[in-house]
């Protein structure tokens, strides 16, 4: 119904950057929140920010001022340019959508990038 799919990931040294692009495909009518989440090596899954169809943006205490979300919604695809990366940044990244699917609503996941910080 709603595929995800991720690309960017990658290895940088700590200080640098990345781009993860996120794009949806599939039969929805429309999507709401566009965002990203991530989980390191024995960590929960965590939400990293989280864009809304009214412009409304959450993020990460952690995240905040570094990393940016943006969305392109003509194209379904979501951003996250991630700055002043930290090692502690390093885990798998996944791309969340909630699309409106007939009569209800469906929360999608992509299959996760890697990304990699070495200190």
């Amino acid at each position: 119904q709603v595929q995800l799919v991720e690309s960017g990931g990658g290895l940088v040294q700590a200080g640098g950057s990345l781009k993860l692009s996120c794009v949806a495909s599939g039969s929805f009518y429309s999507m709401n929140t566009m965002g990203w989440h991530r989980q390191a090596p024995g960590k929960q899954r965590e939400l990293v920010g989280s864009l809304a169809n009214g412009g409304i943006t959450n993020y990460l205490d952690s995240v905040k001022g570094r990393f940016t979300l943006t969305r392109d919604s003509a194209k379904n695809m979501v951003y996250l340019q991630m700055d002043s990366l930290r090692p502690e940044d390093t885990a798998v990244y996944y791309c969340n959508a909630v699309a409106r699917v007939g009569s209800t609503w469906y929360n999608a996941w992509g299959q996760g990038t890697q990304v990699t910080v070495s200190s």
